[in-house]
């Protein structure tokens, strides 16, 4: 192995923060982002099916999303800029069942966040700019979104909001329910 650094997360059994070696010089860098089996050899043993890419800016706040019947494993990480990436355990039967590890990834930490199935997962935009890259075990089915609401007091991510930022959220992300309501 070494090629990567894999951390376990919070106490929060299946989330890791994954750092890759990175080699640079005067030209720049070179990094590996994904090798199935330095992953493998370090606990992360899933086939990935989709990629994906967002852009937001400042102040964007995305989540707490999941999908409900077709679950993903994500490995995510940012490209351009800087997000507080949070996962929220939703695992039936988990010991750390509704508690939340959050963490900074950006473009110059490098560092990528695996988020197992049954886990919530949202980032908040801390750059002027974001550019938001991951991974995901199953494809993307529209009608099998699920959601909790950002600011559920239940949960209590501590989202790092300097004053004077002002949130932007989509529509939906306004209206999911509260913890208590999806635990019922």
């Amino acid at each position: 192995m070494g090629k990567i650094k894999v951390t376990e997360c919070g106490g929060i059994k299946g989330l890791k923060v994954v750092e890759p070696t990175v080699f640079g010089d005067a030209r720049g860098y070179f990094m590996e982002t994904y090798n199935y089996n330095d992953f493998k050899e370090a606990g992360i043993d899933v086939e990935f099916v989709q990629d994906n890419q967002s852009s937001s800016h400042k102040g964007v706040l995305r989540g707490l999303h999941f999908q409900i019947n077709y679950p993903q494993d994500k490995l995510v990480r940012v490209v351009n800029g800087e997000v507080f990436d949070v996962a929220v355990d939703l695992r039936e039967g988990s010991e750390t069942y509704g508690k939340w590890f959050g963490v900074v990834l950006s473009a110059e930490n490098k560092k990528q966040f695996f988020i197992p199935k049954g886990f919530a997962h949202g980032f908040l935009v801390l750059s002027e700019h974001a550019e938001f890259v991951y991974k995901c075990s199953d494809f993307y089915h529209p009608n099998d979104e699920g959601g909790l609401i950002w600011n559920d007091p239940d949960i209590g991510v501590e989202w790092p909001i300097p004053e004077g930022m002002e949130l932007s959220f989509s529509d939906k992300d306004t209206k999911w329910g509260s913890f208590k309501e999806y635990r019922k």
